[in-house]
């Protein structure tokens, strides 16, 4: 079988004169069969034959596939998809949130892979529980603020507003089978986070339920 000279052409060039490219290729392929396979299922063959390139260069640029999972991990990190702005409404940062979960289907779904195979994830590392007591902090003050009630701990606050945005992707049929909506249509997150602001609202601000 012979080989097809634009393609060899093409992985050369990544190989010796552009080196950001190809780690990009393969952080964009990783991705993909992280999110299809999990990490401990997807294989680094696989990863570089969809990022066209070999096995030796993702090796030469992560050391291997634990390697691009941290740079994966650094990356997203790094462009805080999920972070709101200071002056939004909890409603707005809870439509935000699943917004970003839903509009990254791979990096989502490799999160969810990491609960079912018992792999390392997110809560080894360092900074997991640090960022997690942000995010439960931040909901402190919308209650202090009178935004949201305080019948209710905010590190539950936080867990709720997780499992609303996951529910797309790991109870798809639930979801529709109760609520009628598409998983990853806009139309149920408005409804979500519509319900859970009228749940959680304090009682003074608590908007009308129709």
């Amino acid at each position: 079988m012979s080989s097809n000279p634009n393609g060899d052409e093409q992985r050369s060039r990544l190989r010796t004169r552009d080196p950001e490219r190809a780690r990009e290729a393969i952080l964009k392929a990783a991705l993909v069969e992280f999110g299809a396979h999990g990490f401990a299922g997807a294989r680094t063959a696989a990863i570089a034959e969809r990022a066209g390139l070999s096995t030796q260069l993702i090796t030469h640029h992560f050391g291997g596939k634990q390697g691009v999972l941290d740079e994966l991990r650094r990356k997203w990190k790094e462009t805080g998809t999920t972070q709101t702005e200071p002056d939004q409404s909890f409603r707005d940062s809870v439509l935000a949130h699943m917004r970003a979960v839903s509009s990254n289907p791979d990096w989502s779904k490799l999160v969810l892979w990491h609960a079912l195979e018992g792999t390392p994830g997110a809560s080894e590392r360092d900074d997991f529980t640090g960022r997690m007591g942000e995010i439960a902090a931040r909901i402190a003050q919308r209650q202090e603020s009178g935004e949201l009630t305080e019948r209710v701990e905010p590190e539950f606050i936080a867990l709720l507003g997780y499992l609303l945005a996951f529910a797309p992707l790991s109870l798809p049929d639930h979801l529709r089978g109760l609520t009628g909506r598409s998983p990853l249509a806009p139309e149920y997150q408005e409804w979500a986070a519509d319900q859970l602001t009228k749940l959680l609202a304090a009682p003074a601000r608590r908007p009308d339920v129709e």
